[in-house]
């Protein structure tokens, strides 16, 4: 009689590797490195605080077993692993914590140590809405969210509901929003910039200069905005800085200081967004001139 197990073992052989090569999950990177798993990630590292706070609100908070210093919303963050920065992390403390998966900014200078260390690495790094909606949507995929699509689509309708709470008289008025006090500004091009265009708002960094420029002072001082928002951190010495005393927005006492959890709130591109409009709307209500026009230079 004529042996069929082996050509029965042989295909049952096939038939599993095929059937986990339909199952395996494949995402690209903002990197373009193709990143694949048996099964969705159970065990997650997140080294910017923009996806940590999205894998969140897509509902998997449970999977996050370690994050960078900076991580700290929602509260139940608090009590996992702080592994360091997300440029700096320790790589000992994070291979340590056996991570599915670990999620980083694409200027972590971390990653390429971690992939030799056997580590999974999905670098993505959000700066413009476009670039938030479509990590929103791949972190979904990486999670098995299937309705990611809809947390976009509540970021967005609070975006426009903030624009839609402020009067016509505020279109025009002439903004910098300081990220940082490099001084870093959020340009047209950034999620911040994008916000401040929804909100009738006119940036003073024009898209040329990049999505989150590095500046010279001086430009500030010859730009004249007529309304400055920047974070606790920037507010110290900034009469001071030479030339800042003639700008209209500190001249006229119209700068918003915001808190360091606001200002947290305004500089990640993620699930918060709507929140972060919503504060940029009430500092535009409360400081900008009935003629916004009338200060700028010439």
């Amino acid at each position: 009689m004529k042996n069929t197990r082996f050509p029965l073992l042989l295909c049952g052989l096939v038939f599993s590797a095929l059937a986990g090569t339909a199952h395996a999950l494949q995402v690209t990177d903002d990197r373009g490195v193709l990143v694949t798993f048996d099964k969705t990630p159970q065990r997650i590292v997140s080294l910017l605080p923009s996806l940590t706070e999205t894998v969140c609100e897509l509902g998997h908070c449970a999977r996050l077993v370690g994050v960078d210093r900076y991580s700290n919303f929602p509260e139940s963050l608090r009590t996992l692993p702080q592994l360091g920065g997300g440029q700096d992390p320790s790589i000992e403390a994070v291979v340590a914590l056996r991570p599915d998966v670990v999620l980083m900014a694409t200027s972590s200078r971390a990653a390429e140590r971690l992939r030799s260390l056997g580590v999974k690495v999905v670098a993505l790094e959000p700066k413009t809405y476009a670039d938030v909606q479509r990590v929103m949507l791949k972190l979904g995929q990486l999670l098995g969210v299937a309705d990611a699509q809809r947390i976009w689509r509540a970021i967005d309708a609070g975006v426009s509901a903030a624009a839609q709470s402020l009067p016509a008289s505020v279109r025009g008025t002439r903004v910098y929003f300081e990220v940082n006090p490099g001084p870093y500004g959020a340009g047209e091009l950034s999620f911040i910039g994008e916000t401040l265009t929804r909100l009738g708002a006119k940036n003073i960094l024009p898209a040329k200069l990049g999505p989150f420029p590095k500046l010279n002072p001086e430009y500030v001082v010859r730009a004249n905005p007529d309304v400055i928002m920047i974070g606790q951190r920037s507010e110290d010495g900034l009469a001071q800085r030479p030339g800042w005393i003639s700008i209209r927005a500190v001249r006229e006492q119209r700068v918003c200081v915001f808190p360091t959890e606001q200002a947290n709130t305004l500089v990640r591109p993620g699930p918060r967004m709507a929140e972060g409009a919503r504060l940029m709307a009430q500092c535009l209500s409360a400081k900008a001139p009935k003629n916004p026009a009338a200060g700028a230079k010439p």
